[in-house]
């Protein structure tokens, strides 16, 4: 395939697909290193071995997980040119990826609330990855919400429709991204004692 052949808005699309490949592909190369540090730490005779994640943590894998359906419907509506209902479904994608936050930082409660902190005299290396795991998942799906609402700010204004559906599929993938690393980062820390 000539990437140099089309039109200039086809080159342009398939530039911004591309540079989000490239951004996704680098994110998952740095979570690939700290499940790697976390693996080869496990090995440490002071690693923490009775543990179990708090409940919010899987609480909010489920809310990701049905975020991740109302996003893909909202996508199929704006291409049935059901706008208003795209917005709605793109309005409770939002509103779901915020209570996703919620219940994260709910689990850090209940993992301080345990005695387990991030640094400190009572942290342990296990800990320190998993809050530091956590925390940077976050702040990616906080990038998913701003990528979000960039989507529902456009589909209010009409810009979306089943001939231009760009800009919902750029941030359908990244927030389906977002929510499928969750999912392994989850299994990940449950099964990787």
């Amino acid at each position: 395939m000539d990437l140099t052949q089309g039109t200039e808005k086809e080159k342009n699309d398939r530039a911004k697909k591309m540079m989000l490949w490239f951004g996704i592909v680098s994110l998952l190369m740095g979570f690939a290193g700290w499940t790697s540090a976390y693996i080869i730490s496990s090995k440490r005779e002071d690693w923490l071995k009775e543990f179990n994640l708090p409940t919010s943590f899987y609480i909010s894998t489920l809310i990701i997980i049905i975020s991740s359906v109302t996003y893909f419907l909202a996508k199929k509506a704006i291409i049935a040119n059901k706008g208003k209902q795209g917005t709605l479904l793109l309005w409770a994608t939002l509103v779901l990826g915020v209570v996703f936050i919620i219940f994260q930082f709910k689990g850090f409660s209940e993992m301080v609330a345990q005695g387990y902190y991030f640094t400190g005299p009572t942290s342990s290396i296990k800990m320190s990855y998993i809050f530091l795991i956590a925390v940077v998942h976050i702040a990616h799906v906080v990038a998913g919400i701003i990528s979000l609402l960039v989507v529902l700010y456009n589909q209010i204004k009409g810009k979306y429709s089943s001939e231009n559906v760009l800009g919902v599929s750029l941030g359908g993938t990244f927030w389906h991204f977002l929510g499928l690393l969750w999912v392994y980062l989850i299994l990940f820390m449950t099964i990787v004692e």
